[in-house]
């Protein structure tokens, strides 16, 4: 007798009764787990979907086990989520690997470009006025200076570079 079969035998009474004792023990088991420091999560992982088949094998009804297509149904989509949980750990690690990548290499960009400047004439907005004079050393690493003029500047602040020098 499955459970809709169960509730469409029960009067009102005892319905009533059963929904009572199931939000009361739903609340005390609640209760005991904020007191113990858990959380309940909205979402199901894969161990989650695990126990819940484990239980429903293990209280399955044995003069009328589940059907064999529904069991193989369930296995086939904790399949799929097993899997899509290592994809998704997977992409994590890449995407992780990724951005150290890219902000390795715009490093390495801004830096080489400021190297590229060494000899060149720019042209640097300091936030209140614009300096142009003949870049003579460079500074290394992620955020490379230039001395310009006698006074070291971030390689941010260059506006321009210039191919020949202008007279000083």
């Amino acid at each position: 007798m499955s459970a809709v079969e169960m509730n469409l035998r029960m009067d009102p009474q005892e319905k009533a009764l059963r929904d009572m004792e199931v939000r009361q023990f739903n609340f005390e088991t609640f209760e005991k787990d904020k007191e113990n420091g858990r959380i309940p999560r909205q979402a199901l992982g894969k161990d989650d979907f695990l126990q819940l088949l484990m239980k429903q094998l293990a209280y399955q009804d044995p003069l009328s086990p589940m059907d064999d297509k529904a069991f193989i149904a369930q296995m086939a989509q904790f399949s799929s989520l097993e899997q899509m949980t290592a994809m998704s750990e997977g992409f994590n690690k890449l995407s992780n690997s990724l951005s150290r990548d890219f902000a390795r290499i715009a490093e390495m960009i801004s830096g080489s470009g400021a190297a590229s400047a060494l000899g060149k004439t720019v042209e640097i907005f300091d936030g209140f006025k614009t300096v142009q004079g003949v870049v003579r050393s460079v500074t290394k690493g992620g955020d490379p200076q230039v001395l310009v003029n006698g006074f070291y500047y971030d390689w941010d602040q260059v506006t321009e570079v210039f191919e020949t020098e202008v007279s000083e």
